[in-house]
C-alpha cells in the first residue's frame, strides 16, 4: 500500500519514520537536502515540510535517520561534497522539523544508512560501509558505539555480510572479474527476547533487490557485543520482501510499531516501462514479528 502525500509526483527514497509525542514524521533522500513529511496518522496524509537539513556547496543526501537524545533531535545522513562522496555527518535541531544545524563528519570514508539508537547501556550507530578484503567484497552492515550524538568511539564491526549471489549489486563492477555485493539500509529493534537487524541487499535496480534481515537470542544493552545470524530457509535465500508482480525495487526501509503491531515503511516502484529506476515512492506493509522471523503481509 502507498503512503498518501499532500504533494505529487516526488520520490521517497530511502524513507526513515520517527514518532515524537504523538506525531509521525518521515525523513527521505534527496538531492538538495533532506526532506520531510508529516501526519497524525501514519495511514492518513503526509504532509509535507520542506528542506530540513542541507549544507552549502554540498549534494545527495541520502538515507537520513533521527533520534531524540536529552531532548535535542539529531540526523544522521550522508552526502557528497567538493572532495568527497557520501560520508556520514550528524546535525542537530530543537524540533524534529528541523532546522538541523551544526553538522559534524562522523567518518571520513564511504558509509551511509545510518540507524543511531539507545539502550540501557548508551547510544550506537548502525550503518553501511565496504570492505573490500572479503571474497563476496563490498558493501556491508557494520555498527560503532557513540560517544555521544556527535562522537563515534570508532570500535566499528561488521555484524552482517554478504552470503549470497542475489545480493550482488554489480557483476565485475571493478574490472578485475569479481563481483560487487551489497547489503545497506540498515535498521534495529528488539522484541520479546529477541533483537533484530534488518537491512537491503543487492542493486535497487535489480530484480533480486529485496529486504532481509538477521536475528540474535539476547536482551543485552551492550549491543556491539551481539552476535547476529542471517535468517535464511535451511541455508537458502529467503527474503522479506522482493519483486513481485505489482512492485519492483522494494527495499530500503524503517519499522515502527503502530496500535500495537509492527509496520515497515519501504520504498519501491510499480512495475512499469516507462518508470526511472529513481522512481521511488513509500510505502508500508505489515510485518508479523514472532520469535526470530519475520514475515510481511501486504495491505
Amino acid at each position: 500500500m502507498k503512503l498518501k502525500f499532500d504533494i505529487k509526483n516526488k520520490s521517497h527514497a530511502d524513507p526513515f519514520i520517527f514518532e515524537d509525542c504523538g506525531r509521525f514524521y518521515l525523513y527521505v533522500t534527496g538531492r538538495d537536502g533532506v526532506e520531510a513529511y508529516e501526519s497524525d496518522d501514519i495511514f492518513g496524509e503526509w504532509k509535507y515540510i520542506g528542506i530540513v537539513f542541507s549544507k552549502e556547496n554540498c549534494k545527495d543526501y541520502w538515507a537520513p535517520s533521527v533520534i531524540k537524545f536529552k531532548d535535542k533531535y539529531y540526523i544522521y545522513v550522508s552526502f557528497s561534497g567538493e572532495n568527497f562522496f557520501q560520508w556520514l555527518h550528524v546535525a542537530e535541531a530543537n524540533s524534529p522539523k528541523g532546522p538541523f544545524i551544526n553538522p559534524k563528519l562522523l567518518y571520513s570514508r564511504f558509509s551511509i544508512d545510518s540507524h543511531a539508537v539507545e539502550t540501557k547501556e548508551g547510544l550506537y550507530l548502525f550503518y553501511a560501509e565496504d570492505n573490500l578484503n572479503e571474497e563476496r567484497f563490498g558493501t556491508r552492515i557494520f555498527i560503532d558505539k557513540l560517544i555521544d550524538p556527535y562522537t563515534p568511539a570508532n570500535i566499528c564491526k561488521e555484524i552482517v555480510s554478504p552470503s549470497f549471489d542475489e545480493e550482488i549489486y554489480r557483476r565485475n563492477r571493478l574490472g578485475d572479474g569479481r563481483n560487487w555485493h551489497t547489503l545497506e539500509g540498515p535498521f534495529w529493534f528488539k522484541d520479546k527476547g529477541y533483537q533484530y537487524l534488518m537491512y537491503s541487499g543487492g542493486c535497487f535496480q535489480n530484480d533480486t533487490y529485496h529486504i532481509g534481515f538477521a536475528y540474535c537470542e539476547d536482551t543485552s544493552d551492550e549491543l556491539i557485543s551481539l552476535d547476529f545470524t542471517k535468517f535464511t530457509d535451511n541455508g537458502l535465500f529467503s527474503p522479506v520482501l522482493i519483486k513481485d508482480n505489482i512492485e519492483e525495487g522494494t527495499g530500503h526501509h524503517s519499522v515502527i510499531k503502530y496500535k500495537g503491531e509492527y509496520y515497515c515503511i519501504y520504498h519501491a516502484r510499480d512495475i512499469n516501462p516507462e518508470t526511472d529506476f529513481n522512481d521511488r515512492t513509500a510505502r508500508i506493509c505489515k510485518l508479523i514479528v514472532n520469535k526470530g522471523a519475520i514475515k510481511a503481509e501486504k495491505i
